[in-house]
């Protein structure tokens, strides 16, 4: 997720309406659930008989959903500048309290699924906004089920137990949404979240049987036991089942990246790595060692590894368009010996502007389209340039043999620029020692930088060290030296 450091006033007044009615909204969430619960005719007595009970709920609602605002504004002002985001949030709580409604109503107060909203915005968002916002919807459901007899099951016997209840969901929902936040960071598949649930079972189960095993009317049965365990393993699958199944409508509602949607986006059956890979092998290879480099950069960096990996194996996707025209997919020919180096150059540098518009009638992410047009910037194209110069009496503008731009306006972009040619240029050192290949990526970087080709994109001379590291460490180790095998011919033994 990108950062935004400020707040223009109009960005302010539409991000505190959209808060407003975000908020507008959770109240008719709660009208439509008296309204179930109580019936077409039952809906005015409620009102008459809760006033003071709905009041507290709506202000106490309406601090809260101000706070949220308030750690947005601090903390991530990214959010409340895209409508999109601050959609997503309001939505996943709509969703988490009709949910919670449905389960305790018609199934068991214990089968709410705590963690499908914490497993939602550690998808969406930060992994500090998931914490912060699980934590304001933890408060709204004790809130509402203290203050309502909307979520209350039927099956507890008495005032006291039904106190305990609402503090095992504050529970339930804070510690299965912290456990939920902090273990997602190492889930890369889908099936790894559905082994997530069994890991989610571990907090539900013992904070359920602590607090309400002790408040049970007469001994505790086997079968009251029983019934704990399994409504709590229920909230958990559940969690993750609809998880599963509603996370894939955000990605196509809200074009969101996901991990899954990004592993999905650079596998082989993808439709343009397939047509990479079949149509300009050498291409696909160079990209794949790029997303390799520009991984574990990103990685280093702290910048988003997933994104920048995807991102990378579509920045060359425009040579699609005359692959033979590109060193690494040519055998012996070399179409460029017979063609003007004016003609080259148009025909190298337009795989920029080709890529970025195969990717967006592909309709993949916009940061892809733009990674594809601003991974040369403005550089020049030296081999055609040189072989002009010597061609040419006088002297040329160098301009004229340069990409168009523009230069990489993120650090991916960035990444994606010095990993590129990096790959690149070093398959054509004779010497691969880790001491050449330093040398090597310390000169393009200081080039880059000369040029001013990171002027719009915030890397630090700090990071661009760390880069260079890693970028040195893992060319040595694609290119390493390998032993030569002895001239021996071996038969088969008779």
């Amino acid at each position: 997720m990108q950062t935004v450091s400020k707040l223009s006033n109009k960005q302010i007044a539409k991000s505190l309406t959209s808060f407003i009615f975000g908020t507008i909204g959770l109240y008719l969430i709660i009208m439509i659930m008296i309204l179930i619960n109580e019936g077409g005719a039952g809906f005015g007595k409620y009102f008459v008989d809760n006033q003071q009970s709905l009041l507290t709920i709506a202000v106490s609602f309406a601090v809260l959903s101000a706070m949220l605002y308030c750690y947005f504004f601090f903390e991530n002002k990214y959010v409340l500048s895209h409508f999109s985001k601050l959609s997503e949030l309001f939505l996943i709580m709509y969703i988490s309290f009709i949910l919670s409604f449905v389960m305790s109503k018609y199934v068991d107060f214990m089968s709410r699924p705590v963690a499908f909203l914490p497993l939602m915005c550690a998808t969406l968002f930060r992994r500090r906004d998931a914490i912060f916002i699980n934590s304001v919807f933890a408060l709204m459901i004790l809130i509402l089920d203290r203050f309502s007899e909307l979520t209350y099951a039927d099956n507890l016997s008495y005032l006291g137990e039904v106190q305990y209840a609402n503090y095992a969901c504050l529970l339930c929902s804070f510690c299965a949404g912290i456990v939920a936040v902090f273990v997602f960071n190492s889930v890369k598949t889908r099936i790894q979240s559905v082994m997530l649930a069994f890991i989610l079972l571990i907090p539900v189960e013992a904070i359920n049987c602590v607090i309400m095993l002790p408040v049970r009317i007469g001994a505790i049965t086997a079968v009251e036991i029983f019934d704990l365990l399994i409504f709590g393993a229920l909230s958990c699958i559940m969690s993750v089942m609809l998880y599963m199944f509603i996370l894939p409508l955000f990605e196509m509602l809200f074009a969101e990246m996901t991990v899954f949607r990004l592993r999905e986006l650079t596998s082989d059956s993808a439709k343009l790595i397939k047509k990479l890979k079949e149509n300009a092998p050498g291409t696909y290879s160079h990209s794949v060692v790029v997303s390799q480099i520009v991984e574990a950069c990103a990685k280093a960096i702290g910048e988003d590894a997933e994104l920048a990996r995807a991102a990378a194996f579509y920045h060359d996707v425009g040579k699609l368009k005359g692959p033979e025209m590109f060193a690494e997919n040519q055998t012996e020919y070399n179409f460029h010996d017979d063609i003007t180096p004016e003609l080259s150059v148009d025909i190298i540098r337009s795989h920029t502007r080709n890529g970025a518009m195969l990717i967006k009638k592909s309709r993949l992410p916009e940061i892809f389209a733009d990674v594809a047009i601003q991974h040369h910037g403005t550089m020049p194209i030296k081999y055609f340039y040189y072989k002009a110069l010597k061609m040419s009496d006088g002297e040329l503008n160098i301009d004229n043999y340069s990409y168009s731009g523009p230069i990489p306006e993120s650090k991916i972009a960035a990444l994606i620029m010095i990993a590129d040619s990096s790959e690149a240029a070093t398959r054509t050192l004779p010497d691969r020692s880790p001491e050449k290949v330093e040398a090597f990526v310390r000169s393009l970087i200081e080039e880059r930088l000369d040029m001013g080709q990171f002027d719009n994109c915030n890397i630090t001379m700090r990071e661009l060290t760390i880069v260079k590291s890693t970028i040195v460490s893992q060319l040595t180790g694609v290119y390493h030296s390998r032993v030569a095998y002895p001239k021996l011919t071996v038969s088969k033994k008779k």
